[in-house]
């Protein structure tokens, strides 16, 4: 397996492994005959910076994912319908909910807006919301009172109660549940906003650590997120390629967004290539990478699936947890 730390998951005994594991050209072919949905205009509108996932890939690694999804989705709304004929009574509409795991820069958002785009189109699930956790950040003055601002995106600059009642609601059927809106740009929380979730058929929620189990020991039964997921997805890499995507990125950036006077990162701008690359290097080096490390890659063998990329960016195994 291609991991951050190069090497394969150990969590079980060597020769028994919780995965199965699916080279891209093994992979490819179970999409059966699942057609794809997708055009070249469609793509461009969901790829992410210094992304080139190609109409190849899609067809390759997302179209098997979108048609094992719509089967699973499948099979979990026969069992509600079972319990309805159980209980007697029909209980309210429950979303299946995928979460997306995985670094800043391997491209979590790109897969999550991908398979969004690709579940809708098909036909008993047509309505796919996708959330993103940055809008469960504390607000910046709040990080700034508590002295997190220097870690922000660490599980302890997010407001977990907060997030896990909107999985809660959104579990329990609720009629409307509403998540906060964040900016990039502003690289905040924007107050009075909020994305309207009114019962899809399916929501993904996409974050970095969308996997997290017990961060306080003291605190052993706390509920967390992952436990409203129905399925999960980690997006791998070795992190010494992610690094480097981090950096094109910034780069990018610094050439385009930043360069917005109203940029909370407007002060790169003006930055010359050498320097913007030793910032975001070290940006990587003091924050990022201290984060993969400590909290993220270790959530990755609770994933359902690991989609693996090579240097390229491109997905090149598929590991599927076995049932």
């Amino acid at each position: 397996m291609t991991t951050a730390e190069g090497a394969a998951p150990v969590d079980a005994p060597a020769g028994r492994s919780r995965f199965r594991t699916f080279p891209r050209a093994d992979w490819a072919p179970l999409r059966a005959a699942t057609p794809l949905t997708l055009s070249e205009e469609d793509l461009r509108s969901l790829r992410g910076l210094n992304e080139a996932v190609s109409l190849d890939e899609v067809a390759d690694i997302y179209l098997p994912l979108s048609r094992l999804l719509n089967l699973y989705v499948g099979a979990t709304q026969q069992l509600h319908r079972a319990a309805d004929i159980f209980l007697g009574q029909p209980t309210s509409k429950v979303p299946y909910v995928i979460g997306i795991a995985g670094s800043v820069a391997v491209g979590k958002s790109t897969t999550a807006r991908i398979l969004q785009a690709l579940l809708a189109r098909w036909p008993d699930h047509p309505k796919v919301d996708l959330v993103t956790t940055d809008g469960f950040l504390h607000p910046n003055r709040v990080l700034e009172e508590r002295g997190l601002m220097s870690r922000k995106g660490f599980p302890e600059s997010y407001d977990q109660r907060l997030l896990v009642d909107f999985m809660a609601a959104v579990k329990s059927g609720a009629p409307e549940v509403a998540a906060p809106v964040y900016s990039h740009q502003a690289y905040d929380i924007l107050p009075g906003e909020h994305q309207l979730v009114r019962q899809p058929d399916i929501v993904i929620v996409e974050g970095l650590n969308v996997l997290q189990a017990a961060t306080d020991p003291s605190r052993p039964s706390r509920v967390f997120v992952s436990d409203y997921f129905d399925f999960s997805i980690y997006v791998d890499a070795v992190e010494e390629d992610i690094e480097r995507w981090y950096t094109e990125r910034f780069l990018t950036l610094r050439d385009t967004v930043f360069r917005d006077e109203r940029s909370y990162f407007h002060r790169f701008a003006s930055l010359t290539t050498d320097e913007a690359v030793a910032t975001a290097r070290d940006i990587w080096a003091t924050i990022n990478a201290v984060n993969l490390r400590q909290n993220v890659l270790p959530t990755r063998e609770r994933a359902h699936l690991i989609l693996a990329k090579g240097r390229d960016h491109a997905v090149h195994e598929v590991h599927l947890r076995k049932l």
